[in-house]
């Protein structure tokens, strides 16, 4: 496990996937993350690429040939390499050599990068395409924060708000069996209250924002994750169908792509949300996370 720290922060990162495992807060001891229980949800942060959310089916087709893969792709589940390290930045990198092929024809670096800043988190991530053709990939952030926070709070006692980007529209998705849907044009983004039903029907997925708060409405304390240029982002917790409530985290999930659409072709050329990135060149990116 990877430590980097500063007078106001103290995060665990571990070299499979990049993983983001904790983050505690000096000045209020609070730990932020989600534990990882595999009872909800094994994981805590991971990296989704080459696709973020579900395929069609579970396969797509590329250059007249089929590729099976599993929803949120494989990066989160490889070992990357530590490049550079300092007590307050860390960059790992990855190298797929043809690793896999039988599931994704590209070969890439991926580069990311995690660097404290008082009280924030600074993610950046850079994804190199070494092929000597157009790659199309989809990249996305997957952090769950602990909610609630402290002991003598419940999941009522917490809000989501969310910033639109300046003179853009507000596009709200909803999933049905994981593949996407336009719900409608947001005209008045209110504040969201958390409750044990909210995530019945899987994530809230968005549109052009450029920030999501979640914060308790006792404490104040909470999360900022503010993402500006990121085209989608979802929100999302377990919901426990047996008892109708919902597991102890929140997910706020900045995403460049996301699940296929109800009437996806399969095509990954024709994917909605795919980003395409010429030969030789390299896709960068930055989100960051403030604990309040």
């Amino acid at each position: 496990m990877i430590v980097i720290e500063n007078d106001w922060l103290m995060v665990n990162i571990d070299r499979h996937g990049a993983e983001v495992r904790k983050v505690m807060h000096k000045k209020n001891g609070l730990d932020y993350m989600w534990t990882g229980d595999e009872a909800y949800w094994g994981r805590v942060s991971p990296v989704l690429f080459p696709i973020v959310g579900r395929l069609k089916e579970d396969q797509y087709q590329l250059n007249g040939q089929t590729y099976k893969m599993s929803q949120h792709g494989f990066l989160r589940d490889v070992e990357f390499e530590v490049a550079e390290q300092t007590s307050t930045t860390v960059s790992f990198v990855y190298e797929s050599l043809g690793t896999h092929v039988h599931v994704y024809p590209y070969d890439f670096t991926a580069k990311i990068q995690y660097c404290l800043k008082e009280n924030s988190l600074i993610v950046q991530w850079q994804i190199l395409n070494v092929n000597k053709e157009e790659m199309y990939f989809s990249i996305g952030a997957h952090p769950a924060f602990k909610t609630p926070l402290e002991e003598n709070e419940a999941i009522k006692d917490y809000q989501v708000n969310l910033t639109p980007a300046p003179n853009k529209s507000v596009m709200e998705y909803e999933l049905e069996n994981s593949l996407i849907h336009e719900k409608g044009i947001v005209t008045n983004l209110s504040t969201i209250p958390l409750s044990s039903s909210l995530f019945a029907h899987d994530a809230l997925i968005y549109s052009n924002i450029d920030k999501v708060t979640l914060e308790s409405k006792q404490s104040g304390h909470g999360v900022e994750v503010m993402f500006q240029g990121f085209p989608f982002v979802g929100i999302w917790s377990k919901y426990m169908e047996t008892d109708g409530t919902i597991a102890p985290f929140v997910c706020i999930e900045p995403w460049y792509g996301m699940a296929d659409t109800y009437d996806s072709t399969g095509n990954l050329k024709e994917k909605f949300g795919v980003n395409k990135l010429g030969a030789g060149e390299t896709f960068q990116a930055e989100y960051i996370m403030k604990f309040n």
